[in-house]
């Protein structure tokens, strides 16, 4: 089928790269047009794993190309994605600004009878509202559906999740829609649930608060397992063991990122409130998540006593390793505290640096490489669990530092591991470790 994606952001980049992939013609429309040319030439914007030398494939094989003109696409396309961008408003909710302005240009230049697909996030209700939109300024000889399809990716694993997902979950009033879209999807080879428009909005937003609530659970029983000497990677395991439970996001650290969890979870305690209910649970959940990313700095604090003065570097800043999105990253809170503080901050991620330097302080000094984060200073934070720090030299370490103590905010390294290496070793929910004794 011939299909427009609108908005080659994250989400709409890799649903259009995926859809040209399994055979779809796909224009991905965007109106930053610095973007639009280097997508032309195979350049991605964003750092995710797999989706350069798909674009490029794709590219290469005719099915898919790039434009800043919807005008254009409209004419000859069967379906229109929508995957620009909600971003979060100052009270919590979704800021539909975006969508508004896609559904008036799709409103007045559609010229044929089209599906149109709701990839963005997006509050329940919001599908019928774009509905009602187009509707308004759409000729009457004309006629649409609107289907919800909402994404499951994770950064950093988008391109495997697309193919090999759990589910793909279809959103329709109508069942002729629903069945194209099902269609244009079969190729994946994921099982598809098909729903009314409502529900479909909801399962994203139940989907990822649910997610969140088991990251903020664990990390509140790592707090308790500090204070009475367990391991909260083996509570875990145990836990996960148990096929009700599951061991997925059951990692202790410090807490959730990026550009879903935090936005969803709030725009979902929004959406509560809109129909009069109070969704503790949920602002439970925030209020854990918000307290856990600055763990790291109350850990130094107690560890060096006063933080004025002393060196102290970052590694990893990303929110999560395998992207370069700095979207509510711990990295950002966590600078922020120990220069407060009066801390030299030394911060180094092998993909975000360049984007870290737009959102933290100008305060921070950024290093090219693990080694020269690590050279005189005082201790280290690990804020995203990288494979080259995972991988990192512990003899380098007690070299370059004055004194080798590493807080390690993502539990990489096992305590037996770290036994032998030569360093004060502490991390979440789980005894420290100094030299070769775990202190109980």
């Amino acid at each position: 089928m011939n299909i427009t994606v609108v908005g080659a952001g994250y989400v709409g980049l890799v649903t259009g790269v995926s859809l040209a992939d399994i055979g779809h013609c796909v224009t991905c429309v965007d109106v930053n047009k610095d973007k639009i040319a280097k997508l032309k030439v195979g350049l991605s914007p964003i750092h995710e794993p797999g989706l350069e030398s798909l674009m490029q494939k794709n590219i290469d094989e005719n099915r898919l190309s790039f434009t800043s003109s919807l005008k254009e696409c409209l004419k000859d396309t069967d379906i229109v994605y929508i995957a620009v961008g909600t971003p979060q408003n100052k009270d919590g909710t979704a800021n539909l600004s975006f969508i508004e302005i896609v559904a008036e240009d799709i409103a007045l230049n559609i010229s044929k009878d089209i599906v149109i697909v709701t990839k963005s996030t997006v509050p329940v209700g919001t599908n019928e509202y774009i509905g009602g939109l187009i509707k308004a300024k759409t000729p009457k000889d004309i006629s649409f559906d609107i289907v919800s399809n909402p994404e499951f990716l994770r950064e950093g694993s988008a391109i495997s999740d697309t193919f090999n997902g759990d589910r793909i979950v279809i959103g329709a009033e109508n069942d002729k829609a629903a069945s194209i879209i099902e269609q244009v999807n079969k190729p994946f080879g994921v099982p598809i649930f098909k729903t009314d428009i409502r529900s479909a909005e909801m399962i994203k937003y139940a989907s990822n608060a649910f997610l969140a609530t088991k990251i903020s659970f664990i990390n509140e029983i790592s707090t308790i397992c500090e204070k009475l000497g367990a391991n909260v990677d083996d509570v875990a395991k145990g836990m996960g063991k148990d096929k009700r439970v599951g061991n997925q996001f059951l990692n202790a650290g410090i807490g959730y990122g990026g550009s879903c969890f935090p936005k969803d979870t709030n725009a979902l305690v929004q959406i509560a409130g809109g129909v009069e209910h109070d969704f503790n649970l949920l602002k439970a959940v925030i209020n854990v998540n918000n307290n856990q990313q600055a763990l790291l700095v109350d850990k130094a604090r107690q560890r060096l006593g006063s933080l004025e003065g002393k060196r102290i570097a970052l590694l990893g800043l990303a929110f999560k390793p395998n992207t370069d999105d700095m979207r509510e990253a711990a990295s950002i809170v966590i600078s922020t505290g120990l220069l407060q503080e009066g801390s030299e901050v030394i911060a180094y991620d092998p993909i975000a640096n360049e984007n870290a330097k737009h959102v933290l302080s100008n305060e921070v000094q950024f290093a090219n490489s693990i080694s020269e984060a690590l050279t005189e200073v005082n201790l280290a934070l690990i804020i995203t669990e990288w494979r080259e720090i995972i991988e990192m030299d512990f003899n380098n370490v007690r070299r370059l530092m004055i004194e080798p103590i590493i807080i390690d905010g993502r539990n990489c390294f096992s305590l037996d591991m770290v036994k032998d290496k030569g360093i004060e070793y502490h991390s979440v929910g789980r005894p420290a470790v100094i030299g070769e004794t775990v202190l109980i």
